[in-house]
């Protein structure tokens, strides 16, 4: 099972390009199952705020019942962990609690596939944080929990083999080719393949969010993926396909571009 999505899909510079001009934001979801043929996609938002259960509630509604969701971790969760002082963990239970509760609508539906944490790049591969990786996946409980790094530090056989041994899934990630940021390495630790392409836009650290994210990839790059995506998929449950490419709407095609290749 091989599903293809974007991270996101609520964009203000989606509309015209992607979308028809008239579209109401409330009519988005379903065109982007219905008009745009994906099954899945990825709720970003959640990484600024936890929303109230309503919206998922409201996100079910719009969608069949086999479209299914993953939601990225809030940034109390990932970035803000530590005290900026001391550098110790700081207590974040609640927000755990919190995020939890808003994702339970989906969860009870069986369409919340996976929780992804995104690491930011000062996350380094210490003793420290292999044993917090330990603690949110408790927290997560029967939630399925994949975790994307940004630092080079976790590019290692050691890393992949606790993932491995602790049922915790590894983002396989495409991204700038830079000194200090994650390669492209297609593994799975879990049942759950996931993959994630970023772009490459070399000016990755000094961009802002739009630039970092704006990049097209050409049918011969996207090529090069799809024997590692259905090898993936031949040792997985399922295999996620995200494109977060989304600056003016580069994510749907590169996106609906896989999905012609992979059918191939």
């Amino acid at each position: 099972m091989i599903k293809v999505g974007t991270s996101g899909f609520s964009f203000p510079d989606w509309v015209g390009t992607i979308y028809p001009t008239n579209i109401k934001k409330g009519e988005m979801l379903p065109y982007y199952e219905q008009n745009l043929g994906f099954k899945i996609t990825e709720i970003n938002s959640t990484y600024y705020t936890i929303p109230a259960q309503k919206s998922f509630e409201g996100m079910l509604k719009k969608t069949s019942t086999d479209f299914e969701f993953t939601v990225k971790a809030h940034k109390s969760m990932t970035h803000e962990i530590r005290d900026k002082e001391t550098g110790t963990f700081i207590d974040n239970k609640d927000a755990f609690s919190r995020f939890l509760y808003a994702v339970d609508p989906l969860r009870k539906e069986g369409r919340l596939t996976a929780i992804l944490a995104q690491f930011p790049y000062s996350f380094h591969a210490i003793k420290d944080n292999y044993d917090y990786l330990l603690a949110f996946k408790e927290r997560l409980k029967d939630i399925p929990l994949v975790v994307e790094f940004r630092n080079y530090s976790w590019h290692s056989e050691r890393s992949l083999t606790f993932l491995k041994e602790n049922h915790i899934g590894y983002c396989i990630v495409d991204e700038p080719k830079l000194k200090g940021l994650m390669p492209y390495n297609p593994k799975a630790t879990t049942d759950l393949g996931y993959f994630r392409f970023h772009g490459r836009n070399t000016n990755w650290f000094d961009a802002s969010a739009a630039e970092r994210y704006d990049y097209l990839y050409t049918p011969e790059e996207l090529r090069f993926f799809v024997t590692d995506i259905k090898n993936i998929s031949g040792i997985t449950r399922n295999t996620l396909v995200m494109f977060n490419n989304c600056h003016a709407g580069k994510s749907v095609k590169n996106a609906i571009e896989m999905l012609k290749l992979i059918e191939e």
